[in-house]
């Protein structure tokens, strides 16, 4: 038995033991505060913003939620708050304060995209991570700036949901409107590729600097209002943002027809607006990123509301906004990673420096950084936001909701995502650019109609159109002076169909037409040189004669053709076949000839064998016979045979060769006959090769695209080649011929050169392959929305009776040479001797040869 003072001892011994057992388990259920590793984290906002202030809310409500959450985590995030003052100097000035003095292991921050472009370039010097949940312009790079992470979507991510938009609706033009800031300006590259993939036109860029007074913006909002596109999208800070649209209200441009369309960096900041704001803001088209509704989210807006109050109470709370949850999440991230890199020296690792170095020079760099970025870029988790889930430095686009501004919120008309294209609800099942994917929208003006996008502008100009001026074929395009007025007039085929289809249209489209003439009233230049006024946008359309082809379409739209196509040749024609000596023997082949001659000998000699036996018509000397035998056969051509047949196969032989002989003349005569009164018109060229191989000169109409065409696709020589105007001209040329200072041939297009063998068709045809055009049609520039109108109404027109109308009043002596090659002369010229001297010569020749060869006969 212990005596009193070992007994004492003991239970104090106990006691001591108790307490330790107790210790023990304290530290493993709570945790040693004292052992907990503290990380510098440095955070750089504009706390003087709307999303400044949200997110210094955020992020403290987060640091407290995660540790609350983990209490057993042995890294506690110690936060350093800079304010940037919404300058880009200031953020760089903190950042650096941050990691010279502060020794920070992460920056959070800064908040705007030129403020972290000169943060990052401090982040990759002192290897540590500078991560921003709202600097979103694409220009910054996570793979460029291998010590950057973007917590939130950059601006690029939306553009796709932006084209899907324009091909649903079938716009075509569209005016960008952005601040003139890094911000502003990184997206517009992104957007005008994805715009040129679906053929939209983007004829103007509105920038607006970021301070620019209400003056300037109304100045800029009346140039808008004098173009014809309607449709704008609009990305801009919300700061910038809200002053726009109230002037866009006050300048009348938030009215039916226009189309406003705002990215989600200002999309996502509605809310905080000011009603007024909204007000202005009626119709607007507006998309942002998609966030999943869940309980968390209810009960944490509800928390931050009730913190926001607390914190800022003269301020007017407005709903949290994507900025505000990503800046929560970006929190969550951080320490998460932290918690995986554990403790760590947080203090900078110097480099060598000189006695003058600067305070960048004697920064040195972070032990953790590297391995807690690695640790950041691998984290993922479901926050508040969404999935937070980075690829390539950056946060992975999902689901972008479509809103219509409507009263004092707005309303979802439907969403967008990669996998399903454009749809209703978050159900849609399959990508479709069908209108019925979206509900319908109130546009601005309260209308339900959707605007086509483009108007032909009331406060502006009116449409210039520029017009060829000509000397010849003024059936098509004629311009008249008044010497007293010194009044323009227009006239002609191309300028009726032009007004016709004007009038046709279902909008007015004022214009007033220019000729494209000198002060004498010469033309200008070529139909290439006035087509491409259009592209320098001197002329807002020509009207005329201006053929569709390949290489003037690359800076001009044309409209559907409203004339016949093609390129032909036309050349003289003559009509040797009558003035021909030798035209006796044309009607039968040479075969036919020999044929026929040989069936006369041999029908003679037959009847010869049958009769000289019984009949003593066929017998005599041989000579005689002989002679018999010829004439015989030879006179049954004509009837005139005196000697008598007896036998009656002979009669048989001569039914069957007067039959043969019968069938032989009715068809000489008949072909003689048709080749003596009847004209043998025939082209004196029928080959394009014969002009290039004889260096033949060839005839063309000035200031045409022909010329081009003769040169580079016919391979003619350029020397060859002579310029004419009118149809007179043309007809002078080809009646000299080449030899003589005119041409063998004219090529031009068929409209021109029917019109001309309307006038002179009894001494020209047309010959040769026909080289394919599109024919005339009207030149807008690229991309004009007018167009299509213009095109459709031409299909109407020339399926119409009115285009046969127009092309009377024009073209109706045309109908009086229809088909040059089977019309008869009136008045053919009488038959001549030039055409029979060659019988005449033949019969002479045989009577002088017979008559020297009398005396011989008479002596046998």
């Amino acid at each position: 038995m212990l005596n009193p003072p070992a007994q004492a001892q003991a239970q104090l011994l106990s006691l001591l033991f108790c307490i330790c057992c107790l210790s023990t388990l304290v530290t493993a259920r709570y945790g040693d505060s004292e052992s907990k590793a503290s990380i510098p984290i440095g955070v750089i906002l504009d706390l003087n913003s709307t999303v400044g202030e949200m997110a210094e809310t955020c992020i403290r409500m987060a640091l407290s939620d995660f540790y609350a959450a983990h209490t057993d985590y042995r890294t506690r995030l110690v936060l350093h708050t800079r304010d940037s003052n919404e300058d880009v100097v200031a953020a760089a000035s903190a950042a650096l304060d941050l990691l010279k003095n502060d020794n920070v292991q992460a920056i959070i921050g800064p908040q705007k995209s030129a403020q972290a472009r000169f943060v990052i370039d401090l982040g990759d010097k002192a290897q540590v991570p500078i991560i921003s949940f709202s600097a979103t312009s694409p220009s910054l790079s996570p793979i460029q700036n291998h010590f950057f992470v973007r917590t939130t979507q950059d601006d690029s991510s939306q553009v796709k949901a932006i084209k899907s938009i324009f091909q649903n609706y079938g716009w075509k033009e569209v005016v960008p409107i952005y601040e003139d800031t890094d911000y502003g300006n990184g997206v517009i590259p992104y957007l005008i590729d994805a715009f040129q993939e679906i053929e939209v036109r983007v004829p103007y860029r509105s920038v607006i600097p970021l301070y620019a007074n209400d003056d300037q913006i109304l100045e800029e909002l009346n140039l808008l209002m004098t173009m014809q596109t309607r449709v704008f999208v609009v990305h801009m800070t919300a700061s910038l943002g809200s002053r726009f649209f109230a002037k866009v209200k006050q300048a009348e441009m938030m009215s039916e027809g226009f189309v406003w369309m705002t990215t989600d960096g200002l999309s996502s900041l509605l809310d905080p607006m000011d009603p007024t704001v909204i007000d202005s803001m009626q119709g607007v088209l507006g998309l942002k990123p998609y966030i999943p509704k869940s309980k968390n989210l209810h009960d944490f807006k509800i928390r931050w509301e009730k913190e926001f109050s607390l914190n800022k109470p003269n301020r007017k709370i407005g709903e949290l906004s994507l900025f505000g949850l990503w800046a929560y999440d970006t929190v969550w991230a951080l320490a998460m990673a932290t918690e995986r890199v554990g403790a760590m020296n947080t203090s900078f690792i110097k480099t060598e420096s000189s006695e003058h170095s600067t305070d960048l020079a004697t920064l040195g760099y972070s032990q953790m950084g590297p391995k807690l970025l690695q640790k950041i870029l691998a984290t993922r988790f479901r926050g508040l936001g969404g999935k937070f889930n980075l690829v390539k430095g950056k946060l992975q686009p999902s689901t972008f909701q479509i809103f219509n501004v409507i009263g004092k919120g707005e309303r979802v008309i439907g969403y967008w995502s990669v996998e399903k294209g454009l749809h209703r609800d978050l159900k849609g099942k399959s990508k479709s650019n069908s209108v019925n994917n979206l509900s319908t929208p109130i546009w601005p003006g309260d209308s339900t109609i959707t605007p086509k996008g483009w108007v032909i502008p009331t406060k502006g100009k009116r449409l210039k159109i520029g017009v060829p001026v000509k000397d010849g074929f003024s059936e098509f395009v004629k311009v008249t002076n008044d010497t007293t007025t010194n009044a323009k007039s227009f006239d002609g085929f191309s300028i009726d169909v032009f007004r016709t289809i004007i009038n046709r249209l279902p909008f007015a489209v004022p214009c007033d037409l220019f000729p494209y003439m000198k002060p004498n009233g010469q033309s200008i230049g070529s139909y290439d040189e006035l087509l491409y006024q259009v592209y320098l946008k001197k002329y807002d359309a020509v009207v005329g004669d201006t053929t569709i082809v390949a290489n003037r379409s690359l800076y001009v739209d044309f409209t559907l053709p409203y004339s016949e196509s093609g390129v032909s040749m036309v050349v003289p024609i003559r009509d040797e076949t009558s003035q021909n000596a030798w035209i006796f023997l044309k009607p039968l082949s040479w075969e036919l000839w020999l044929m026929t001659g040989a069936a006369f000998i041999f029908t003679g000699f037959v009847v010869w064998i049958l009769e000289h036996r019984i009949n003593s018509d066929f017998r005599g000397p041989p000579t005689q016979q002989v002679g018999i035998i010829f004439w015989f056969s030879f006179s049954t051509l004509v009837f005139a045979h005196r000697e008598k047949i007896v036998n009656n196969l002979s009669r048989f032989v001569l039914i069957i060769w007067v039959f043969v002989v019968l069938i032989l003349a009715q068809s000489y005569t008949a072909s003689l006959t048709s080749m003596l009164t009847v004209q043998q018109l025939k082209p004196t060229l029928t080959d394009i090769n014969e002009l290039r191989k004889n260096g033949f000169y060839v005839g063309y109409q000035k200031d045409s695209f022909v010329k081009g065409l003769l040169i580079k696709r016919l391979n003619l020589d350029e020397d060859k080649l002579r310029a004419y105007s009118t149809p007179e001209e043309y007809h002078e040329a080809l009646s000299k011929g080449t030899q003589n200072g005119g041409v063998a041939a004219i090529i031009d297009e068929i409209p021109y050169i029917k019109l001309f063998l309307a006038k002179y068709c009894s001494k020209y045809i047309m010959v040769g392959p026909t080289y394919k055009t599109d024919g005339f049609g009207f030149a807008f520039p690229a991309g004009s929305p007018l167009v299509p109108y213009i095109s459709r109404a031409i299909l109407n027109l020339t399926e119409g009776d009115e285009m046969e109308t127009i092309e009377r009043k024009w073209f109706q002596y045309q109908t009086k040479c229809q088909d040059q090659s089977t019309e008869v002369s009136s008045n053919s010229a009488s038959l001549s001797l030039r055409s029979f001297w060659g019988l005449f010569l033949i019969t002479g020749l045989a009577s002088i040869c017979f008559t020297y060869t009398i005396p011989s006969w008479i002596s046998l």
